[in-house]
């Protein structure tokens, strides 16, 4: 018999995905009904204890290291593909600044070191409700400006980039457009299906606001326990949309057709080219926000990583 509570779903949705969506309906508990403690949990068994360990990409190096943050030394993981000089790439893991840490996005950040050739710094900020805004924030832009004063001992070459998913996109424009008015120098910024306006009202919001992984009110939970007592979601540093994005890195945008943010993403890119900002932009098909941690699920899920790396390597390593 098929579950009449399931959500109905676009037939253009990957098929993996779908599967692994329907996968998670038989969970039935979602995220915002629990709380953020027993959120982390649920997140870490569906990205960490679920995934094959051989799965993941070899590279040279790991090492824990502890990095700046805004109200003291945070955790943080380094990656090196290889001996020699590369680029390094700061990354923020998403998770709607309340879930997520290293070992959730140790595939992501393998993936990205080995396929864009670069070192990154993957960096376990502080989480809400426990550090409300601007805590991510100030540990974001800490932990950034450090790598910027240590690249020699980092990557090795002169090239700094950031990088995130989700709500680590978002602190990754916010990092972009802080380098630019402190005259730092950063060389590109990746920013995977990016949340990047908290008042947006966008038709992928309500297009997509359920069934397809990251939903409103999913949405809606993260964003109150991040803002805590904070009153203006316009903020730039809260919605980079709303900030002044001339002159700030060269950018990779990528979003995913069956997302809730969307067309913010898209509309940040816009916003950059309009700007006269270097930006590619993509738009994958079929596929659900959440998409670059299923390569092992779904081979257009791979595919698409794949592309988004390939694009953000010609960033960092100049075509």
């Amino acid at each position: 018999m098929t579950d009449s509570t399931a959500p109905e779903r676009h037939p253009d949705l990957d098929p993996q995905l779908a599967g692994l969506l329907a996968l998670m309906d038989a969970g039935g508990t979602k995220m915002h009904q629990v709380s953020p403690e027993e959120a982390r949990r649920m997140f870490r068994v569906l990205t960490v204890d679920l995934r094959d360990p051989a799965s993941v990409p070899a590279v040279e190096q790991v090492e824990e290291i502890t990095v700046p943050g805004g109200a003291g030394d945070l955790a943080a993981r380094l990656y090196r593909p290889r001996a020699g000089e590369l680029p390094t790439v700061v990354f923020f893991h998403g998770g709607g600044w309340v879930i997520g840490d290293l070992d959730t996005h140790d595939l992501t950040c393998r993936t990205i070191a080995t396929l864009c050739d670069a070192v990154v710094v993957s960096v376990d900020y502080r989480l809400a409700p426990e550090h409300p805004f601007p805590a991510a924030v100030d540990d974001a832009l800490a932990s950034a400006r450090w790598a910027s004063d240590h690249l020699a001992d980092l990557g090795g070459n002169d090239v700094l980039a950031v990088a995130g998913d989700s709500a680590g996109g978002n602190l990754s424009a916010v990092v972009a457009q802080a380098f630019r008015d402190e005259g730092r120098e950063l060389g590109g910024q990746l920013l995977v299906y990016p949340g990047v306006d908290m008042l947006a009202d966008l038709p992928s919001r309500t297009e997509n606001a359920e069934g397809y992984f990251l939903d409103m009110p999913t949405m809606t939970w993260f964003a109150q326990h991040y803002l805590g007592d904070f009153p203006d979601p316009a903020d730039p540093r809260l919605s980079p949309l709303r900030g002044d994005v001339a002159g700030v890195a060269p950018a990779v945008v990528v979003v995913a057709q069956f997302d809730p943010l969307r067309d913010e993403g898209t509309a940040y890119a816009d916003a950059l080219a309009a700007a006269g900002v270097p930006v590619q932009v993509e738009t994958f098909s079929g596929m659900i926000h959440g998409f670059v941690d299923m390569g092992r699920h779904s081979p257009a899920a791979q595919a698409a990583v794949e592309q988004t790396c390939a694009m953000f390597r010609s960033v960092l390593h100049g075509g």
